[in-house]
């Protein structure tokens, strides 16, 4: 039996907001001078920060709330309090990523350039603002860190679990992967955390004016600048595996070129089946104009020869447009393969290259601490922002691509729809939109797994895919290879790898690793 979920009263929420509302009302009534433009700029982020992050916070409580009610009413409400834990937490990170997003490439550098223009100006009272914005936003970022650090914890170990149950194939492979992957990402969110939980330390110790406000500064920027640091030799490292992958396609060659010999035998068997074809139909002709014994048995047997002669010219010309398809197939997803490593190129080196920016921007932090303080040399703000531009980019270049794949899914649904699959019905304009602004929703009828299934199709073993040449088929295997996942990622001999191939069971577990292969570097 699943366990009754208790309902939190509105007035609870409620009276966070108003508690929230009198801490902002008294902060304001706290300071005797003057409001400036900046101050009220900062007071208003502040507030705006926090307030979308309480509604976040409540949609994602309710959300959870319909999730668990739904889950307790289905035959499926014995599933895993794990899966489902770690399902809303993710759906209420995902969630705060708007807001996180803002902070990050809009109010933190912002912030930066008020500190250094108060320490100028040796405005107490818009320092005193900055600090306080600063504690907001340092706030929203820990909250979002927090919640992908233990979502990611919680995935690493369920593909843990999965990794040691399939102990070979695709799905031992994208499991293990997987918690590679999401075991990292815990740990560079655990780091995160701490980053940002000494940001906030540091900006509490402004509003206090306590006097180590110089060591929480200097403390804050060397982890700023840790974080920064492994998040942009992580960059590196993935920048250099998605080129090792975008070379080894690259060494398959143009497939036009590589099966330009297996095309022309083809050729010529469609060549010598049209001219046996011709000659029957000669052979027939010549037997109807035949007088003597015995005319009716030989173009009876005329007849039958003509028919099978061009039974097998038609087969030839169909298994050599079959085969040119085939190329011009293979020679589209290997097109596409090295576009995605090539985009993953340059958002690793966009993201990267912020985060490494970022780090410069911490270590400027941590030296002035000790010395003038930050706040009086401009660069470590120039650098906050350079930084939080760049990343900002890479998140919105991010955003609005999966957007543009969210509404083309159900707008489009017959664009990438499965081969022999009737595709679902086109939604509407206001619909499709709707749906392109569910930024937690994943795509899962895109162009990645179109060319995944296009890839599969080509590479799968006779029993699945019987009309696909030999050439063809080894042509397609050794993309997958150049792609990671050949036998070596399945711990599988050759023979064993190709024999996964051909089991129709595990076509879906193929799919899901070939979409996936073409994500990653």
């Amino acid at each position: 039996m699943s366990t009754p979920i208790h309902r939190t009263s509105t007035r609870q929420s409620a009276a966070v907001l108003a508690s929230a509302r009198r801490r902002e009302d008294g902060s304001r009534t706290g300071s005797t001078s003057a409001r400036p433009t900046e101050r009220a700029l900062l007071e208003m982020q502040s507030r705006a920060g926090n307030r979308a992050t309480t509604a976040m916070v409540q949609r994602a409580r309710d959300a959870g709330r319909g999730n668990a009610a739904a889950n307790g009413a289905s035959p499926q409400a014995k599933k895993n309090y794990r899966d489902r834990i770690a399902a809303l937490l993710d759906r209420f990170k995902k969630n705060l990523e708007p807001v996180d997003t803002f902070v990050k490439g809009f109010q933190t550098p912002t912030n930066a350039a008020f500190t250094q223009q108060a320490a100028v100006a040796a405005n107490e009272s818009l320092k005193h603002s900055t600090a306080a914005s600063g504690t907001s936003a340092a706030s929203g970022n820990l909250l979002t860190e927090a919640a992908g650090t233990v979502v990611n914890g919680m995935d690493a170990y369920k593909n843990m679990k999965d990794a040691r149950k399939h102990e070979t194939g695709a799905d031992h492979h994208r499991a293990n992967r997987k918690a590679k992957t999401k075991g990292v990402d815990t740990v560079v969110g655990a780091a995160g955390s701490g980053s940002y939980s000494a940001a906030i330390a540091k900006e509490v110790t402004k509003i206090q004016k306590a006097a180590d406000a110089a060591v929480a500064s200097e403390a804050s920027g060397i982890a700023g600048a840790s974080v920064g640091t492994v998040k942009g030799i992580r960059s590196a490292f993935r920048i250099g595996r998605a080129a090792g992958k975008y070379q080894q396609i690259k060494k398959l060659g143009d497939p036009h070129l590589v099966q330009a010999g297996a095309l022309a035998r083809l050729n010529e068997s469609r060549e010598q089946a049209d001219w046996a074809a011709a000659q029957a139909y000669v052979a027939l002709d010549s037997y109807w104009k035949h007088e003597g014994p015995g005319r009716l048995e030989l173009v009876s047997e005329a007849i039958d020869a003509a028919w099978e002669a061009m039974a097998e010219a038609r087969d030839a010309g169909e298994t050599l447009q079959r085969a040119e398809n085939d190329v011009e197939k293979l020679s589209t997803v290997q097109q596409y393969a090295k576009k995605k490593q090539l985009t993953k190129i340059g958002k690793e080196a966009a993201g990267g290259g912020g985060e490494s920016v970022k780090a410069a921007a911490g270590v400027v932090t941590a030296v002035a601490a000790g010395t003038v303080g930050l706040a009086s040399n401009p660069v470590g703000w120039g650098l906050a922002g350079a930084g939080a531009g760049l990343v900002l980019g890479v998140t919105l270049y991010k955003a609005l691509r999966a957007a543009t794949k969210r509404y083309e899914e159900v707008h489009h649904p017959e664009r990438w729809a499965p081969q022999g699959e009737t595709p679902a019905e086109a939604a509407s304009r206001t619909e499709s939109l709707k749906h392109a602004l569910k930024f937690w929703k994943k795509v899962s009828k895109g162009e990645r797994q179109a060319m995944a299934r296009e890839i599969y199709a080509l590479a799968a073993g006779p029993d699945i895919s019987g009309h696909t040449t030999a050439e063809m088929r080894e042509s397609a295997r050794s993309l997958l290879i150049a792609l990671k996942s050949g036998p070596a990622q399945h711990k599988l001999e050759p023979d064993a790898w190709a024999e996964t191939l051909n089991d129709p069971a595990k076509t879906s577990g193929w799919i899901a690793e070939i979409a996936e292969q073409l994500a990653s570097g």
